[in-house]
């Protein structure tokens, strides 16, 4: 029976350019996911979009002398500049700035606040009497009163991962004039977290098959108390308060932004003529995957499941009705450059814009996929990115294909061959082949992402082993039947190939697909192995990757000021 599969994907802050490190973390494995299950048949929502709302936008704003809006729509449009090089199969990307998302947050607020589960009270608020005005959560910086890290912001320090407020920070200071702010009054709306801290926990109960550090992170979070939180703030920046009274008051932007993932489906659903197209992703029979970094996992596996358990059930007609709470929050761990954090500030990052001036996207998308975060720290490194390139894609998989289909092309009428009897290593390959699919489509349902990539070369490399043992271009001067039979089992092991890469590298695939002589797109044939029907005409086969020059290591570790290797 098909699924309906919500692929929820992190929404980038509209405030800079898209790095190696968001795609390996979030846009990478959500795509080879939805990838995976389009092929297989299921019913697949992807969404996400811009958040264009909240400080990181505000910031940047001030110090480039432009409106937020301006710098918003900027980097929303690379977004989805770099999204479309890289391959990234959404159904809708969108922004925080439609009015459909204003609608669908406001209205959130409105039922949580309706319930109970949204109360006012009087805070300190930090206030920065030499820029007069409050300070939102990211204007403030100080040391993290948990890991020492003296960067840490007002709203969560990166370097552990704790969310706070301002008035934890030890020393805290203005990011913008540095100055330690006082703190008057200010009256804000809260989110009675505390009230789901049982229900929560009693949910990670179920979460077995999550990722260990995912679950234990949440679970830890939890067992340590949870706090409600403020979800408005001092700004003009951002989605006004739904209730009279409150003019220079907005949603906070942790809050209304995982609010997107729904609106986004709202959305799409509207886009398509089909208003209700969403439901069946967000009630019973869905299941909803989140596509996140490890610095978000609270928002997904606490915040939002907590916002949609407060939404409660199906008792307002005009409400959006009950949730399903999220099946799975498959979070990556982090991406480093050449074993170092990315820095923006040291330009030590390896910019998705920058990247395709000069390769292709298979390549790296090989790479992050074989090398994925996916429970602990991982790194990129030119010289790695080069040897998968040249020993992997160019060496195993590539050559594999060139081989058989350039010597069939050129020997048999440019047709799959006619085979004759098919002995015990054929079979035997045939069979590894038809396991693949199977073992693959284990580990890609769990999202274990780089275990299935290795499963697929591996099996190019038995298919290699098996065609030098053959050698059907020796054998066709003395057997020209053994060498149709060898080449067509080797056809059908690269059919299955194409299908088992196309999640990880869907353009070459692609490309395969369209020199086996199949019409249409490559997951058109489902997550199967397809074997080749004798007699289909091929076409003119090319080379599928192209190998890159030792010397390219040196030129872009000097590009990032790191020097030769």
């Amino acid at each position: 029976m098909n699924e309906n599969i919500l692929v929820a994907v992190a929404w980038p802050y509209a405030n800079s350019r898209l790095h190696l490190g968001h795609v390996a973390g979030a846009y990478l494995p959500a795509d080879i996911f939805a990838r995976y299950h389009r092929a297989k048949g299921d019913n697949v929502l992807m969404v996400s979009g811009s958040d264009q709302h909240g400080t990181p936008v505000t910031i940047r704003a001030e110090a480039e002398g432009k409106s937020p809006a301006e710098v918003a729509e900027f980097y929303h449009r690379t977004f989805v500049e770099d999204f479309d090089k890289l391959g990234i199969s959404w159904d809708l990307f969108t922004t925080t700035r439609t009015p459909n998302h204003q609608k669908i947050a406001q209205d959130m607020f409105l039922r949580l606040h309706e319930k109970g589960y949204i109360y006012k009270q009087s805070v300190s608020q930090p206030w920065c009497d030499k820029c007069r005005r409050f300070l939102p959560d990211r204007y403030v910086e100080g040391t993290c009163p948990l890991c020492k890290s003296p960067n840490a912001r007002g709203d969560q320090c990166e370097q552990c991962g704790k969310p706070m407020n301002p008035a934890e920070l030890v020393g805290a200071r203005c990011r913008t004039c540095g100055t330690a702010p006082d703190y008057k009054e200010s009256e804000h709306f809260f989110l009675k977290l505390s009230a789901f801290e049982q229900p929560l926990l009693e949910w990670l109960k179920t979460k077995t098959y999550w990722r260990t550090n995912v679950l234990n992170f949440s679970t830890r979070y939890l067992e340590e108390g949870l706090h409600d939180r403020a979800i408005t703030r001092d700004i003009e920046w951002g989605i006004p308060v739904p209730l009279p009274g409150y003019p220079g008051k907005r949603l906070y932007v942790w809050f209304e932004a995982v609010i997107g993932y729904l609106s986004a489906s709202i959305e799409w659903a509207e886009k398509s003529g089909k208003p209700d197209a969403w439901r069946p992703f967000w009630e019973d029979e869905g299941h909803g995957y989140y596509f996140i970094g490890k610095d978000n996992i609270p928002f997904h596996t606490i915040v939002w499941p907590a916002m949609e358990m407060g939404n409660g059930a199906k008792d307002n007609p005009a409400s959006i009705g009950c949730l399903k709470l999220p099946y799975d929050v498959p979070a990556n761990e982090f991406l480093t450059i050449e074993s170092q954090k990315f820095s923006k500030s040291r330009n030590l990052a390896v910019w998705v814009g920058d990247y395709f001036e000069r390769y292709d996207a298979d390549p790296l998308r090989y790479l992050l996929s074989a090398n994925m975060p996916e429970t602990s720290d991982t790194d990129f490194s030119w010289r790695e990115f080069v040897r998968r390139n040249n020993d992997e894609l160019v060496a195993t998989y590539g050559n594999l294909v060139q081989r058989v289909l350039t010597f069939t092309y050129t020997r048999f009428d440019g047709a799959v061959p006619a085979h004759g009897v098919i002995d015990e290593a054929g079979r035997a390959l045939l069979d590894k082949a038809r396991d693949a699919i199977d073992v693959c489509d284990k580990f890609l349902y769990r999202c274990h992402f780089r275990d299935a990539i290795r499963a697929a070369m591996a099996l190019a490399q038995e298919a290699n082993r098996y065609l030098d043992e053959k050698a059907p271009w020796k054998a066709i001067k003395t057997d020209k039947e053994a060498a149709a039979t060898s080449l067509f089992v080797a056809i059908g092991v690269i059919s299955a190939l194409k299908t088992l890469m196309y999640p990880f590298i869907p353009f070459s695939s692609q490309k395969l697909h369209g020199f086996l002589g199949l019409p249409g797109r490559a997951e058109d044939g489902g997550w199967t192995m397809v074997m080749p029907e004798p007699g289909t005409k091929l076409n003119q086969p090319q080379v599928l990757f192209t190998k890159l020059d030792d010397t390219i290591i040196e030129e872009e570790t000097r590009r990032m000021g790191l020097g030769g290797t």
